[in-house]
């Protein structure tokens, strides 16, 4: 239940705290006093839209919090979100000057969804526009079920149909995969052959382009190392330079019998000839590797156009990248083959998932088709009760789409005469409208185990003695439960054990609850009007005892 509000800036409220009882709670006001702000703070703390224009204009933020009495349900949702468990539930929510939010639970900041969420367990309310909501679908489809008990069934239904709508997607994917690739599968494997057929290898091009450098200079290479090779040649008119370096080692080897100092240089003169005797014998191999041979030259130069060509081709700039966009086309080619073996699992999925699907839809159907006389029933009780006498009323099951909730369309059937009903937007009055939605509301609070209700002129278009027992309707659901009850009926408010009165005065809204005196003058005003007669007093008084 809704223990207390408080509301701080928010449009005319400057500042207004207030505590409320169990039970049924009447609100009253003139018309534009400024009810329907009062719900509008309540409902903006528990998750409506909010914007710059719901800040007053005596700062730069406005304030709203909301204090509950938590049930299981509510603190089964404060425990799956990580919030503090508490039989008490502090709801905070501030709105700045540019528009922005922010929500708290307790002093814990939380999303709108969250406390959406919160709020679903803890108060309906009913605002003056809600009748509408007998032509929604949707509506007359959640009181039904509500009513049938489908909240398993519609929850199996949902699923069934999540995974439906997952795997057909996936099917619808792959198939749109395959058609591409059926549409690039020439080009693709043509390119690919290419490719293949190139047989590429990562490091290829540089060393032929080594090699193509080596064979295009092969002349003047093989010339420049037999003029390198000519100073170790035996040929030289002078001894080759190893030669003259031996007979060197020899004659400072003698030397050493008289100056043993020498002895390193023996072996330093070793070490060069050594040295020297090997790069004369590398020299010769290197020279006659030398191959001048135009054939291999033209074989690495057409090898090196043929990679250069589809490099350019793929906008690649190397063997790496190369065999990469390969391997994607290889891979793509075999794709094809295993996205058709993936197709076909899906489509048996989607037969599954079909029947599965229509399992739950079956399931939900009959529930409702056995639950809509039982509800039409219940419905129709309390209309006579509120003076709808000869009313027909009755719930029809057309089919629908397939959807989250099934393939059924309910439709709400009623005639006020006795006649053959017609679909309700269509022939209800609004005096009507209005004590049908009481009804539905009435009905389902039994069913849903709301702790609080809200009805902010419910009882719109009614008058007399049907006002007088929509009033003992609304009193009775307060003995189950908190509900307020925002009215213009003096019957309506003369059922209530505590009434509270809306006022405005320099276009500053306030609320306070009535005293048993000031409870017959304000009902005494609802029957008269601005001049309050001492007949309306009495008829105030009547009403209340």
């Amino acid at each position: 239940m809704l223990r207390s509000l408080q509301i701080r800036n928010y449009v005319l409220i400057d500042s207004l705290e207030i505590d409320f009882p169990e039970g049924l709670v009447i609100i009253t006001g003139q018309t534009g006093a400024g009810k329907s702000i009062l719900v509008g703070a309540l409902g903006l703390v528990l998750g409506a839209k909010a914007d710059a224009s719901l800040v007053g204009a005596h700062g730069d933020t406005c304030v709203v919090e909301a204090e509950f009495s938590a049930d299981e349900d509510v603190r089964a949702i404060l425990a799956a979100n990580d919030l503090e468990d508490s039989d008490i539930l502090t709801i905070r929510r501030v709105v700045n000057r540019s528009g922005r939010s922010r929500s708290f639970v307790g002093d814990e900041p939380v999303s709108l969804p969250v406390l959406q969420e919160l709020s679903e367990r803890l108060i309906d309310i009913h605002s003056q526009h809600q009748t509408l909501r007998l032509g929604n679908p949707a509506f007359r489809m959640e009181m039904l079920d509500h009513f049938a008990g489908n909240k398993a069934r519609l929850a199996a239904c949902r699923e069934a149909w999540t995974a439906l709508q997952d795997v057909r997607k996936s099917l619808s994917d792959i198939t749109a995969r395959l058609e591409r690739l059926s549409a690039e599968k020439d080009y693709n494997e043509a390119v690919f052959n290419k490719l293949d057929e190139a047989r590429l290898r990562e490091g290829e091009l540089e060393e032929l382009e080594a090699e193509q450098k080596q064979l295009a200079h092969a002349e003047e290479v093989k010339e420049l190392l037999s003029a390198g090779e000519e100073a170790f040649s035996p040929s030289c008119e002078e001894a080759p330079l190893t030669a003259r370096l031996k007979e060197a080692e020899k004659s400072v080897s003698r030397a050493v019998r008289y100056i043993p100092s020498l002895e390193p240089l023996v072996k330093r003169l070793e070490s060069a000839r050594l040295e020297l005797e090997d790069i004369a014998e590398e020299l010769e191999d290197a020279e006659a590797r030398i191959d001048i041979s135009p054939q291999r030259l033209e074989q690495v130069e057409d090898r090196m156009s043929l990679l250069y060509g589809l490099m350019k081709k793929h906008g690649v700039q190397s063997e790496a990248e190369l065999i990469a966009v390969r391997d994607e086309l290889s891979q793509a080619l075999f794709d094809s083959t295993a996205l058709e073996e993936r197709k076909a699992d899906l489509e048996k999925a989607v037969v599954e998932a079909e029947k599965a699907y229509g399992k739950a839809a079956e399931a939900l159907h009959a529930a409702r088709e056995k639950a809509a006389p039982g509800f039409a029933a219940a419905i129709l009780d309390s209309l006579r009760f509120l003076e709808l006498d000869r009313a027909v009323f009755s719930v029809g099951l057309a089919p629908s789409a397939d959807g989250p909730t099934g393939r059924d369309a309910v439709r709400f059937l009623f005639s006020s005469t006795g006649k053959q009903p017609q679909d309700l937007s269509k022939v209800a009055s609004g005096g009507e409208l209005s004590r049908i939605m009481l009804s539905l509301k009435a009905m389902m609070a039994r069913y849903t185990s709301m702790p609080t209700l809200l009805f902010d002129e419910i009882d719109t278009g009614v008058s007399g003695s049907a006002a007088d027992r929509m009033g003992s309707m609304i009193c009775t659901m307060g003995e189950d439960m908190q509900v307020f009850a925002i009215t213009h009926l003096p019957q309506v408010a003369a059922k209530g054990q505590a009434h509270y009165l809306v006022t405005k005065e320099a276009d500053v809204t306030a609320i306070r609850r009535l005293s048993p005196e000031e409870r017959i003058r304000e009902i005494a005003r609802l029957l008269s009007g601005s001049v309050i007669t001492e007949a309306a007093v009495a008829n105030a008084r009547a009403l209340l005892s």
